[in-house]
């Protein structure tokens, strides 16, 4: 329907009210008496391109001509025919004399002389391009001649617009007309706006006007020719100035030559009809049609088929003229992959394409296809997403990925398919720099809780492995939860050499997250025992850990040491932290300085445990630094202080926490009555640690015999807090005799005694085997093992 609007701005039609479209910059050409301008959509700044087309009165033949080509161009649909998408009728005023302009606003296209200019391909890949664009004007031609019966009457290069995409599309419409072969004795005259069209492009049964004729030829005939002309426009590079130019055939391919001789037949009946152009043409059989043809009708192709062909497409890709695949093959192929009618392979062939562009241009043409695909229910999409995240992940954005990319992305963590969990778990790396932290610790630590005891070993490393990678991610607290339990409960016990050395490295890489009571009573106990595993190459990362973690404590030991004297010289004594537990406490109230040589070794080992808080030498006495006396709080000091609340997980570790305060409810050892992998409640470090410093230093056969018969028969069972520092409460040395600590444990509540240096004049038996569930052989355990061991009192 015409719009008529009788007020404009300014006399150029630019500044028109209530046009929905913003009027922008001209080309150079356009067909006949028509300006093409480039424009905007005013509500989303859409382009658009708009023709115009001015006459001085409102019956200017032109201007007749115009509004038919706007009503044929609105009513003929095709896709190798411009789009229509509004038009308008203005009349303005040139001083006193009117002027008549219809609008017509389409898709954003750009004239094929300007087009072709601007590519500049050249050789094959421009013969391959000019074959595609031909092949679609021809279908173009073929759908007016033969299903229309209409007659277009002036194709040639000034008709023909190419879009974004680079297709060609045939407008200027206004000669066209229906075809009145059957009716000889019509009045109607066909093509009546034919005097638009320039000598040089018209047939000569046209030239002399032999209707007669040209009733009687097929309905292709005109246009047949036409396409004659554009192929001879095309390939030489310069307008038609007259018909005998036509005869210059040293610029067209031979594969074409041929047919453009047919379809510039003297005689209209024998001129080659454009749909036999295009299905038998050899000249048409090329790697980009072919390819573009394919993609067109993929929806056509069995499975096979398209598997085919997207393994070949990324090779045949680099193949083919770059602008066209970029503009042409790329959309077509996400369009594919987006409504599932392409195979998983297409993914690679997408992202290879989608290298070729800019970062901004991959943002706005590849990843919403790529975010789409993460819903997709097709296992084999979701495989090929995964494998390929390094190459756009780094694209996402951090809101995405948290709301639309992870939520798909985490069904794969519990997959039944090992290959599709470990896919999971690997592209984890690349998304959880962008997660936040809810998703983080709310589900993600819960789905690494999992994996870290998968029945598969490879994932169980590399989750150990994640974990090391991602820990500059968490916050402080899960941290604190996290890392050492996942690490030394879980990682360094596992049956997997490889898992076990994942978990040393995993430890040293997030070295700087410990503090030095976590280094000293949880991280080298557990390290330690692994300097004599099986595999060289864990051993080697053993000796390796344990170097690192001990220069920690030697740096911090060197720390304390210039902070207590600062304190002592300033302060003389400072309070205890308000949230300070047991552990801080207690590790703080052992302070031991002096020569080495006025203490047994029980007691010199808790030497760099006992410098942990800084903040706690007030309760030390503070001496010269060549003699400090021992000040070791009674096991009723301890008894007072509340234990530690247990810090509440939502991550799956929370269950391997620590436990300093836990009761053993049996004599079982601690760490070797666990089976790999199924341990529920490991044994806390900082027991094992005490209870090692617990064993005696030095005692006679026959003292040690009396003490642990006496303690047999008549000492009743220590509370929990007398059990745990009452072997290390020294009285004040009153004698120079060799220091006799009573042990308030035996041997079964010792999981550390392995560790443990024997007295000097103790008998020890051989290794026996590890204490557990029944009988086992005495085949070598990871972590801190069990081994029993029997003094001369044969206890």
């Amino acid at each position: 329907m015409f719009k008529f609007l009788k007020e404009v701005v300014g006399g150029s039609g630019t500044g028109l009210k209530d046009l929905p479209y913003n009027i922008g910059e001209a080309y150079p050409s356009a067909w006949g008496s028509w300006v093409h301008h480039r424009g905007t959509n005013k509500d989303d700044g859409s382009p658009v391109s708009i023709f115009s087309l001015t006459g001085s009165t409102a019956q200017d033949g032109h201007l007749a001509a115009g509004r038919n080509g706007v009503k044929r161009l609105r009513t003929v649909r095709h896709p190798n025919i411009l789009s229509f998408l509004h038009s308008t009728e203005v009349e303005t005023y040139d001083g006193s004399s009117p002027k008549v302009t219809i609008y017509i606003v389409t898709e954003p296209v750009m004239p094929l002389t300007d087009k072709i200019r601007e590519l500049g391909l050249e050789g094959t890949q421009r013969d391959e391009y000019y074959a595609w664009g031909l092949h679609q004007v021809a279908k173009a031609v073929s759908f007016l001649n033969n299903d229309c019966k209409l007659v277009h009457g002036n194709v040639c290069m000034a008709s023909v617009v190419v879009t974004q995409t680079l297709d060609w599309k045939l407008h200027a419409f206004d000669v066209l007309s229906e075809f009145d072969g059957n009716n000889e004795t019509s009045s109607t005259s066909m093509l009546q706006y034919a005097w638009l069209v320039g000598a040089q492009y018209k047939p000569m049964e046209l030239v002399k006007s032999d209707w007669a004729a040209i009733k009687k030829s097929p309905p292709w005939s005109i246009d047949s020719w036409g396409m004659g002309c554009l192929i001879y426009e095309i390939f030489s590079g310069t307008r038609l100035g007259k018909t005998e130019e036509l005869r210059n055939t040293g610029s067209i391919p031979k594969s074409l030559l041929p047919d453009y001789q047919r379809l510039l037949s003297s005689m209209p009946s024998r001129r080659l009809n454009t749909s036999k152009l295009i299905e038998n043409s050899e000249y048409f059989q090329n790697k980009l049609v072919d390819t573009i043809h394919f993609m067109e009708i993929l929806s056509l192709k069995d499975s096979v088929e398209k598997d085919t062909f997207f393994r070949k497409l990324p090779n045949l890709a680099e193949q083919l003229p770059r602008p066209i695949v970029l503009k042409k093959l790329l959309p077509l192929l996400a369009s594919a992959l987006e409504f599932g009618s392409a195979a998983a392979p297409a993914l690679t062939a997408l992202l290879k394409m989608g290298s070729w562009l800019s970062a901004e241009e991959f943002r706005v043409k590849v990843l919403p296809t790529i975010v789409k695909l993460y819903a997709s229910n097709d296992r084999s999409i979701r495989v090929a997403l995964l494998q390929h995240i390094d190459q756009y992940g780094e694209s996402l954005s951090a809101q995405i990925v948290d709301e639309q990319v992870y939520p798909h992305v985490a069904t794969g963590f519990s997959d039944t398919s090992a290959f599709l969990r470990e896919l999971t778990l690997k592209s984890m790396l690349t998304l959880a720099p962008k997660l936040s932290q809810r998703t983080i610790s709310g589900s993600l630590l819960k789905y690494l809780s999992k994996l870290q005891v998968d029945e598969e070993p490879a994932i169980r490393t590399n989750t150990t492995i994640l974990l090391g990678n991602i820990a500059t991610y968490l916050n402080d607290g899960t941290r604190k939860r996290v890392l050492i339990n996942a690490f030394t409960a879980r990682a360094l016990r596992d049956t997997f050499p490889p898992a076990r050395a994942a978990g040393i490295m995993a430890l040293c890489a997030t070295s700087s997250y410990y503090d030095i009571t976590e280094v000293a009573t949880r991280i080298l106990p557990n390290v330690v025992v692994l300097t004599i595993d099986p595999d060289s190459d864990v051993r080697a990362k053993a000796f390796q850990a344990v170097d690192q973690f001990l220069q920690i404590a030697k740096n911090y030991y060197q720390k304390t040491n210039v902070a207590e004297g600062a304190a002592a010289a300033g302060m003389g004594s400072s309070s205890v932290p308000e949230n300070a537990g047991l552990l801080g406490w207690a590790m703080s109230s052992l302070t031991l300085k002096g020569k080495p040589s006025d203490h047994h070794a029980p007691v010199a080992s808790a030497t760099t445990s006992t410098r942990t808080q800084t903040t706690s030498s007030a309760s030390s006495a503070v001496e010269t630094p060549s003699t400090v006396p021992v000040r070791v709080s009674s096991s009723t000091d301890f008894a007072e202080q509340p234990a530690p609340p247990s810090p509440t997980s939502t991550d799956g570790w929370g269950e391997l926490e620590n436990g300093i305060d836990e009761e053993h409810e049996d004599d079982k050892d601690g760490w070797g009555d666990l089976e790999p992998l199924e341990e529920s409640k490991p044994a806390p470090a900082l027991a094992n640690i005490q209870a090692a410093q617990r064993r005696p230093v030095t005692q006679p056969v026959a003292q040690t015999k009396l003490a642990s018969n006496s303690r047999s028969k008549s000492t009743p069972k220590l509370n929990e807090d007398d059990e745990l520092w009452g072997s290390i409460a020294a009285p004040a040395p009153k004698t120079s005799k060799p220091l006799n600590l009573k042990p308030n444990a035996t041997d079964d509540d010792d999981p550390w005694a392995a560790i443990a240096a024997p007295a000097p004049t103790t008998k020890v038996k051989p290794l026996a085997a590890g204490r557990g569930r029944g009988a086992k052989p005495a085949a070598l355990k990871l972590g801190a093992q069990r081994i029993n061991r029997t003094s001369s009192s044969g206890m």
